[in-house]
């Protein structure tokens, strides 16, 4: 009987130790979990759950150096201030949180999808140029789609495209081509077409790796 008992102590003992040491390694783990997703939602944009333009950069180069066939995509939505006066900044949310979910399905998961400020939009994803003329009309077509409002009300909507690709542009470097796309996305501006950078579109005057003298290109830090 007293073996019984002293087993049953020791077992007890044992069981009383790896509680107590996973308390501490429960509470470790329940912080690096807080402290993930902290981390995770500071590369998100809270609005669109775009990447915010350090992530986009990061990632955006990863693929640029990785995959042979790529494109960098710039995106533009048109008119967008004439939402914001006429249906209020609850509908322009919505519209550009429905472009930040049209790009996302139009790029898909391996994509580096971000939003670089206001309603400028930029996305670095692989794409063979026998598929590049296909997949652009699409994503102009994506994004000429009407937004349905939460109150039922429909808004008509479009977005300028432009892109830049490393075999017509003769760099892999993100800004570079960022600067291209950006220049070719004004060249066919409220057009309802994507354009294609060629090399003329690099020597374009940029400021912070965008084109000069679009709005707000005074207020960017440092290039992507």
């Amino acid at each position: 009987m007293d073996s019984v008992l002293r087993t049953q102590s020791r077992f007890g003992q044992r069981a009383l130790l790896l509680t107590t040491a996973a308390v501490p390694l429960t509470g470790w783990a329940v912080h690096a979990i807080a402290l993930h997703k902290k981390l995770a939602a500071s590369r998100r944009d809270p609005l669109t759950g775009l990447l915010r333009r350090d992530a986009y950069t990061a990632r955006a180069r990863r693929l640029l150096a990785r995959h042979g066939h790529v494109a960098v995509v710039m995106v533009d939505a048109d008119r967008f201030k004439e939402i914001n006066d006429r249906l209020g900044h609850a509908a322009g949310d919505r519209v550009l949180a429905s472009i930040a979910a049209r790009l996302t399905a139009w790029a898909g998961p391996r994509a580096a999808v971000g939003r670089l400020g206001g309603d400028e939009f930029a996305v670095v994803l692989e794409l063979p140029s026998d598929r590049r003329a296909l997949r652009l009309e699409q994503l102009v077509r994506m994004l000429h789609t009407p937004v349905v409002l939460d109150d039922g009300r429909t808004v008509d909507v479009a977005a300028s495209v432009g892109a830049a690709t490393p075999d017509v542009m003769g760099a892999r470097d993100l800004t570079r081509l960022q600067r291209a796309a950006d220049a070719a996305l004004y060249d066919g501006k409220h057009s309802g077409r994507a354009v294609l950078a060629t090399a003329a579109h690099a020597t374009v005057p940029s400021l912070n790796g965008r084109r000069a003298g679009r709005p707000g290109t005074a207020m960017w830090g440092r290039a992507a």
